[in-house]
């Protein structure tokens, strides 16, 4: 197949989600299944990187929870997203926030910016 027909095949498969950048605290809504139900749990966090790719796009984002840093990978067009919420928008001078996995408490604060748009 050629570029341009997979090109085609994979602009069917994006869903439209809300402008992320590396340093937005994010809320993600989460399909989990257990068994036969479907329920929403929630995942609040900040993005640490993003990895573009048309369909094939990911986001990571970090949370710390009971005191252990938590990383997860969402693939940004899947299903098993209901949606993503930013909470709120940081200013950040690099694409990857890799550095906060090394810091604790106070330090892994992001100075806040102001949200156009």
């Amino acid at each position: 197949m050629s570029a341009r027909a997979i090109d085609g095949i994979e602009r069917g498969q994006l869903v439209e989600r809300p402008q992320l950048r590396s340093g937005d605290t994010v809320r993600v809504h989460v399909k989990v299944r257990e068994g036969d139900k479907e329920r929403i749990q929630v995942f609040e966090g900040i993005v640490i990187g993003m990895h573009r790719g048309g369909s094939r796009a990911t986001f990571t984002v970090r949370k710390v929870s009971f005191g252990q840093g938590v990383e997860r990978i969402f693939p940004l067009h899947s299903p098993i997203i209901d949606k993503v919420d930013v909470v709120r928008s940081a200013r950040v001078r690099r694409a990857k926030l890799y550095f906060l996995r090394a810091l604790k408490g106070k330090a892994a604060r992001m100075k806040e910016a102001r949200r156009t748009a």
